[in-house]
């Protein structure tokens, strides 16, 4: 009898690679005859580029090639909508394509990451002294940073070429909007009538640098097949592929992508970075008689020019409920800060609009959301993807209501949680079973809460301010949270998986195809122990080919919303079906493939927001123990205790590393990451000026609470949870802040000095 795969916590399947240094990253690849590329950034936030004058770069020592934006045979791209050039640059002939002559928007740079030209030469350093050669001439244009000015009527438009887009509808033409969500539920003068108490607050969180430990790089070559190869680390292969065949005005097939090992993605890896260009140079050198690979790698400050930060987001929040702690209206209207392009800011943004009123049932709702164009770096995905920016405001606004009401949080918070079958926000209820009330309760019980004859009360350890030293005092903070899992909106979510059954009489060995990336997750290991499962057989004889479009044609999607395990999972328990079928008729081999198709979602009608946005949800719970300095303002969070509904822990050890790191990151976007930006410029370029937490900075305790909930639709029950631990600590963390120090505090990080400030009463 074959040993049971599903909630084993096994070593990662990656792990001896890793450690030991055997794994292959993108940067680490190298061909014979291989040249190196860099890229001119634009360095400026807004103009229009008038020329480029290359001259004395194409004769420059060891240099082979300089490409510009006239060497782009279709020059844009963009995840939801191609609103980016490919490189920035003046055009005045016509596509390739057939296309008609490019628009001169296309000359124009929007943010100081924007790319003008690629210079590929014998050596790296060849190629960063010749890109350095090159002039450009500029007529400036106004920047906009702030997205309240950016909407205003009389603010110059940033993207005046602008069309409909029929797939995603809420994207925006008019003005300096990218997108806009609403909801409408209810009767808002009648819940303001029936409220005892009304809370009213504005806040504000902070753009995040994903700071993964491995910069963009990537090789691309021909290869034996004809393909244009491209080996670079991203989250969806397919997606990848998708938009290089496009800017090259290629067929799909002559595209070949393949992720070796990825070192962290946090969704900044979904839009395009090296892709593109890369497969640009291995082009344009074969039109000209070249035929070599070309390899490029960023360095730290390259990366953090060069790609998306999570959202700023600015809420202004009015919530109202009875004595007996009931809510019964919620407004809230958000402005965030989408960058240069949209990226996948309308998604995000639907995040937003769904959590921006928590994990709560309230009958009267009025939400707001809009998307805006500036001259800032884009923002795009972040673990989480809009939910922690929605949920440190609701979260904020359902502590401040409990202390109005003079009210337990826990205690106010179990009145109002959804549960099974209560309407959402958006009006339908969500699927899969709705645990929020357990994991809360789980959560607080294991961090002290206890329930009296009175109701809920918290634990010991908040002694409201009491002296732990001279200047230090302690505090305790909770928040509740859910997360969608797969992008949905109406996005048909589906995952393809092959199996390939080799033997004769027993199955001897078993391959499965599948092109989900392992960004460091552990998702591979994951997918292993499904496919083992599935096929009753060892991990030892079951194969894993993963990552390379040559070989899983089919989309699995992107490594990202939490989807992976999910996905996947339904998509290799389909294939492994249907190839013990053919097994059982005796093909040998037996060979499968299945595309698993998620049940099916709505977008959010345009005028009241009412829909079924997604097919699944995970729910989390946290509680924040921490002391304050009040003569330094520092932070010292000495435990968490974390809760999550997991449906299924294929591995719990995988699990709980999700919780311990998804929690750490959190605290660092909570805390200390202070991404600065002047006038479009940023102004935290390295990581000795933008910080992220070190071992010394991480939560000094992390409690894992795993609770196994069954999906009714998942794979063994699993629901998906690598962003949930992520979303809820920043509430949490200014509960308990408030409850050491007496202080609201509205604004992320909370740095020491922002810290101090409040505490001074500035």
């Amino acid at each position: 009898m074959t040993k049971q795969q599903i909630g084993q916590s096994i070593a990662r399947t990656d792990a001896r690679a890793k450690v030991t240094g055997e794994a292959m990253y993108p940067g680490d690849f190298t061909m014979p005859n291989m040249l190196h590329a860099k890229i001119l950034f634009s360095g400026r936030p807004h103009g229009r580029i008038t020329s480029i004058d290359v001259a004395a770069a194409e004769a420059a020592p060891d240099v082979v090639a300089v490409i510009t934006a006239k060497d782009v045979p279709v020059n844009q791209y963009g995840l939801q909508t191609p609103d980016q050039p490919v490189l920035c640059g003046p055009v005045s002939w016509q596509a390739n394509s057939g296309n008609s002559e490019r628009s001169n928007h296309q000359a124009v740079v929007r943010f100081t990451g924007d790319q003008v030209a690629l210079v590929v030469a014998e050596t790296e350093s060849a190629a960063a002294h010749a890109r350095d050669l090159i002039h450009v001439e500029y007529d400036s244009l106004p920047v906009l940073t702030d997205p309240f000015e950016a909407l205003a009527p009389e603010a110059p438009l940033l993207h005046s070429h602008r069309q409909p887009n029929e797939i995603h509808p809420e994207l925006c033409t008019e003005g300096n909007l990218i997108c806009h969500h609403q909801i409408r539920r209810g009767d808002m003068e009648a819940g303001w009538a029936a409220a005892d108490v009304i809370v009213e607050a504005e806040y504000h969180t902070s753009p995040q640098e994903h700071a993964y430990l491995q910069p963009e790089a990537g090789l691309a070559y021909i290869d034996q097949d004809d393909r244009l190869t491209v080996v670079v680390a991203g989250q969806w292969t397919q997606e990848d592929q998708r938009q290089i065949a496009h800017a090259l005005d290629i067929p799909l097939e002559r595209v070949r992508v393949i992720y070796p090992a990825i070192g962290g993605a946090f969704g900044g890896r979904e839009d395009m970075s090296v892709q593109i260009v890369l497969a640009l140079a291995v082009q344009h050198l074969e039109k000209i008689g070249i035929r070599r690979p070309v390899k490029i790698v960023w360095s730290r400050e390259e990366s953090i020019l060069g790609h998306c930060k999570r959202h700023p987001m600015w809420f202004h929040c009015k919530w109202g409920g009875t004595r007996a702690g009931k809510l019964v209206a919620a407004e809230v209207k958000v402005v965030a800060d989408g960058g240069a392009y949209c990226y996948t800011t309308n998604k995000v943004l639907g995040n937003t609009s769904m959590t921006s009123t928590g994990p709560y049932e309230i009958p009267n709702v009025k939400v707001d959301v809009d998307g805006v164009y500036t001259n800032n770096p884009p923002s795009g995905a972040f673990r989480g993807f809009g939910a922690p920016q929605g949920f440190f405001a609701a979260e904020m606004q359902m502590n401040k209501l409990a202390q109005a009401l003079e009210m337990d949080p826990l205690e106010l918070r179990l009145k109002n949680l959804l549960r099974d079958g209560s309407p959402s926000v958006v009006g339908t209820s969500l699927p899969g079973g709705v645990s929020l009330v357990e994991v809360t309760e789980r959560c607080a019980q294991a961090a002290g809460w206890r329930a009296t004859i009175q109701g809920w009360r918290k634990p010991a350890v908040s002694d409201g301010g009491k002296k732990l030293q001279a200047n230090r005092r302690s505090g305790v903070g909770m928040a509740v949270s859910f997360k969608n899992i797969g992008f949905s909106f109406g996005y048909q979510e589906k995952c393809w998986a092959k199996v390939e059954l080799q033997g004769q009489r027993e199955i001897e060995q078993a391959t499965l195809y599948i092109g989900s990336a392992e960004v460091g997750q552990g998702a591979h290991t994951v997918i292993h122990q499904m496919a083992a499962e599935a096929l009753n057989l060892p991990l030892a004889q079951v194969r894993l080919t993963v990552s390379d479009t040559a070989s899983s044609p089919g989309s699995s999607g992107s490594a990202s919303a939490s989807r992976m395990t999910f996905m996947a999972g339904n998509a290799v328990q389909g294939a492994v079906s249907a190839a013990l079928g053919y097994w059982d008729t005796g093909e040998r081999p037996a060979i499968a493939a299945y595309t698993y198709l998620a049940p099916p979602t709505t977008p959010f009608d345009p005028q009241t927001g009412y829909g079924f946005p997604n097919f699944a949800y995970g729910y989390v719970a946290q509680v924040v123990e921490v002391d304050v300095d009040v003569e330094t303002g520092e932070l010292r969070v000495r435990r968490v205790i974390c809760a999550n509904d997991v449906g299924r822990a294929i591995n719990p050890n995988l699990v709980e590393g999700q919780i311990e790191g998804g929690i750490t990151q959190a605290s660092g976007w909570a805390t200390c990451e202070n991404f600065i930006l002047a006038d479009g410029q940023t102004m935290t370029p390295h990581l000795s000026t933008y910080l992220i937490p070190t071992i010394a900075d991480a939560p000094h305790q992390i409690e894992s609470i795993i609770i196994e909930r069954p999906d009714p639709r998942g794979p063994w029950g699993a629901r998906g949870m690598g962003e949930m631990p992520f979303i809820p600590f920043a509430p949490a963390l200014a509960a308990a802040v408030h409850d050491a120090t007496g202080v609201w505090f509205n604004e992320l990080p909370l740095t020491p000095e922002r810290v101090l400030r409040g505490l001074n009463g500035e």
